[in-house]
């Protein structure tokens, strides 16, 4: 299981912890540090279209130009925002055997990983 999201945003350590609680064994991937590629955003997208991809509540979004929130219109422009700003797509992303997860929520975690 691969999970991939930013080490110091609150949701991703919710996620991580729980995880650890629950002894679930999984490989970090750093947006920061290791940044998106558009294969893996593509994979994700063939599962869960890209919308659910872009946080528009989160501070990345808000810190946009109306211009450039508004020319988010399709996978391609999403996509290109996302490998641009990494802190832009919620997080944590959670690839495992149930599927992709996205954000926390830790009815899905005990559906879809326990």
């Amino acid at each position: 299981m691969h999970v991939y999201g930013i080490k110091n945003c609150n949701t991703v350590k919710k996620a991580l912890t729980w995880l650890e609680d629950n002894a679930i064994s999984y490989t970090f991937h750093d947006f920061k540090k290791e940044g998106i590629s558009e294969e893996k955003l593509l994979t994700w997208e063939n599962q869960i279209g890209w919308e659910p991809l872009v946080n528009k509540r989160g501070t990345t979004w808000r810190q946009l130009s109306s211009e450039e929130q508004t020319a988010v219109i399709d996978s391609d422009s999403a996509n290109a925002l996302m490998q641009a700003k990494t802190s832009v797509i919620k997080r944590p992303v959670i690839e495992s055997n149930g599927g992709i997860i996205v954000g926390f929520d830790e009815s899905e975690y005990k559906a879809k990983l326990t």
